[in-house]
């Protein structure tokens, strides 16, 4: 029995990806006013993906080598570390899990050894805002349930500088 895709869902999976993408541009300009203010140099961890399989024009078939660590990681002027993990949601509500146990572990090692720790999240509503480790890994104790919404986090607001940056650091 062949499936017909839903066109809606497919639509909005199209929105979603793209905001994505939009979200994680943000980032990346954020951390390159950084770069250029010479405070912090912040990259993209790349995915730790093996490709098996060429099928030309630049695609290919992979898998992944290892667990997924956080999104970002650097250093800021002086020599404490950052990482963290970007995520983003077109819903009212972000639910813990979206961090996986990989990168929870990562975050929390990090954090032991004095990084600044933290989870970036991304609303619809542009609403930006940094978490530190610690709230994100207390969630249930903070907020009472393991999810998030935009009315919870207004204390962690990202605010942003004259040229649209995301004050990510500050």
């Amino acid at each position: 029995m062949v499936r017909n895709k839903d066109p809606k869902r497919q639509w909005q999976g199209a929105v979603s990806k793209a905001r994505g993408r939009q979200f994680e541009e943000q980032i990346d300009t954020a951390f390159e006013y950084y770069r250029n203010q010479g405070s912090a140099i912040i990259e993209k961890t790349p995915e730790p993906m093996r490709p098996i399989k060429n099928l030309g024009a630049g695609k290919f078939i992979a898998f992944f080598e290892r667990k997924a660590q956080p999104d970002y990681k650097g250093v800021i002027k002086g020599g404490q570390a950052v990482i963290f993990e970007a995520k983003f949601t077109s819903a009212d509500r972000m639910e813990q899990s979206r961090v996986l146990q990989s990168q929870a572990e990562y975050l929390t090692h990090y954090q032991y050894l004095g990084a600044r720790c933290f989870i970036v999240a991304g609303f619809a509503s542009n609403g930006v805002y940094r978490l530190p480790w610690d709230v994100w890994r207390n969630m249930k104790e903070r907020f009472g349930r393991k999810y998030i919404t935009e009315s919870d986090l207004q204390e962690y607001r990202v605010l942003t500088a004259q040229n649209g940056a995301l004050l990510l650091l500050d």
